[in-house]
């Protein structure tokens, strides 16, 4: 017999599993663990991934999952979405962008690429111009801005630094700037 509680459950898993249905209808490319503690943000797609395979399933995102683990995360605890550049083939509105992250509630966004940082900007643009730090309020790759109580990070071309390990370096002293909050009680 359900229990008041388990009601209670089930109500936010319909209540979201709604909200990622109705975002998915409008074009919203996801994929992952939707009740995760980070989103990674990817706009700057593979040929595979234009051809419809899975965000982050190549090399860039083994060794974002890695990296992850490295930190402390949770296998499991992370979530793609897909956010190409305003202007672009597939980019998102604004305000779908502000939707779909608010239904994700990550407490981590990690923007891959560029394109991504773009997309972040465009949709926080008056909470980013309200920081203090003219970097933090582009979203420059490196600094970590919390906007609307999320931690935001810019890789700034994560897929590509793959191949020089000087870059690889950065992006992991960049990385470890987001280890897991723990528990929020």
């Amino acid at each position: 017999m359900a229990t008041e509680r388990d009601r209670r459950r089930e109500a936010y898993v319909e209540k979201a599993r709604a909200e990622l249905s109705g975002l998915a209808a409008r074009g919203v490319r996801m994929g992952g663990n939707a009740f995760s503690a980070v989103v990674l943000a990817k706009g700057e797609l593979s040929p595979e991934e234009q051809a419809g395979a899975e965000l982050l399933s190549g090399p860039d995102g083994v060794a974002l999952r890695k990296s992850l683990d490295k930190l402390g995360y949770e296998p499991e605890d992370w979530c793609t979405l897909c956010l190409p550049a305003p202007g672009t083939p597939g980019a998102l509105p604004a305000s779908l962008v502000r939707e779909a992250l608010a239904a994700l509630d990550p407490a981590t966004v990690v923007c891959c690429d560029n394109a991504a940082a773009q997309a972040v900007r465009d949709a926080y643009a008056d909470d980013l111009a309200a920081l203090q730090s003219f970097s933090e309020a582009m979203l420059e790759p490196g600094y970590v801005v919390y906007v609307r109580g999320v931690r935001v990070l810019a890789l700034g071309g994560f897929a590509n630094a793959l191949g020089d390990q000087r870059k690889k370096q950065l992006m992991w002293a960049r990385l470890k700037q987001i280890p897991p909050l723990g528990e929020p009680f």
